[in-house]
């Protein structure tokens, strides 16, 4: 059985990477962006630990997705909140789970709804480098590599963990 990493260490690394990404790209005031669920969660922590001033963004993707006519709404959707404005503005989104690249191609499509900002970037715990759209992320916890029949999934809020489930395939 895979073993997961433990969340916290991620989330330092994670800070530690996303630091060294802001300084490098010299933004000082960026606004972070959480996609539901697991991804507010993780931008929560950052949020705190990089003592970013404005307040979070949410974003719930279920109108952008683009199996939305093969798979359904999903029951739990909510309106998405950005308290600040995009245009013009570094962004950082945050993540859980990257796999295919499709949830943070819908994200990118909403933000830009709400104006152009001045840089994206991507920041997800886990990458399981499934790409079927060619998206990257600038910082990552981990990246792993599970069989076909296996996913991986942030639960929480607190504790935060991952959680290793069979897909049935």
């Amino acid at each position: 059985m895979t073993q997961l990493p433990d969340v916290e260490q991620l989330l330092e690394r994670m800070e530690a990477d996303l630091r060294n990404v802001l300084e490098r790209r010299g933004v000082t005031e960026p606004v972070m962006i959480g996609i539901r669920t697991g991804g507010v969660w993780l931008a929560e922590r950052l949020n705190e630990r990089l003592g970013v001033s404005e307040l979070l963004g949410e974003l719930d993707i279920s109108f952008y997705r683009d199996d939305f006519s093969r798979i359904g709404l999903n029951p739990k959707v909510m309106p998405s909140s950005l308290p600040f404005d995009t245009e013009g503005r570094d962004i950082v989104l945050v993540d859980d789970v990257l796999m295919s690249g499709r949830t943070i191609r819908a994200a990118m499509n909403e933000i830009f709804d709400y104006g152009r900002p001045a840089s994206i970037i991507l920041a997800t715990l886990v990458d399981l480098g499934a790409r079927e759209l060619p998206i990257q992320p600038d910082v990552t916890g981990q990246t792993m590599a599970l069989a076909p029949n296996l996913r991986v999934k942030l639960r929480g809020p607190d504790p935060l963990h991952l959680e290793l489930r069979e897909t049935g395939e």
